[in-house]
């Protein structure tokens, strides 16, 4: 399902609010077009800091020591962007830090790049095998309540999560020349 119109789609507004409402202050990213909403609107927002990110795997030190300085933190980034963390993610382990990500999935619905399809078919064993717990949302009406049930467990909870958008939510990626 592609969204031809510049508007977001309201689950896209519903992650932002759902970072607003549980506090979180900083907010982490390599930019993304799936992501571009939510990072629109942390740019937008006196009370977020947005940290853009050359690699991703520099954000899972950033939300670790947003944590020690006392503030809640969110990394979001590609499919893609796991493979380059899975080495970074070991501090979370060792240092029992609360993790948070959101994760746009690429390689599986539709996808025209071939260089995506490996990383999409192992993002979520990478996780897992990491430690972090995976919440998959599908359709646009479980992604208010999932990024929810995220940011409990792992700010409340003291857990790892990593939030799938699914590639079919997304909607396809057009091969721009």
């Amino acid at each position: 399902m592609t969204n031809p119109s510049s508007e977001p789609l309201a689950w896209q507004e519903q992650i932002f609010q759902a970072l607003k409402h549980r506090d979180v202050r900083q907010v982490a990213y390599v930019p993304d077009a799936g992501h571009a909403h939510v990072i629109r609107r942390v740019q937008e927002d006196a009370g977020i800091r947005d940290v853009v990110l050359t690699t991703e795997e520099e954000g899972v030190g950033v939300v670790s020591g947003a944590w020690l300085g006392g503030q809640r933190a969110v990394l979001l980034m590609q499919s893609s962007g796991v493979g380059n963390c899975v080495n970074m993610f070991s501090l979370l382990d060792s240092c029992r830090f609360p993790f948070f990500t959101i994760v746009t999935m690429r390689g599986e619905y539709a996808e025209f790049n071939p260089w995506q399809a490996p990383m999409g078919l192992a993002t979520a064993s990478a996780l897992k095998l990491m430690g972090i717990k995976t919440y998959r949302a599908e359709v646009a009406d479980d992604v208010a309540e999932v990024v929810d049930a995220g940011l409990v467990s792992a700010f409340d909870a003291g857990q790892r999560v990593a939030i799938l958008l699914s590639q079919s939510l997304l909607g396809r990626k057009q091969w721009v020349r």
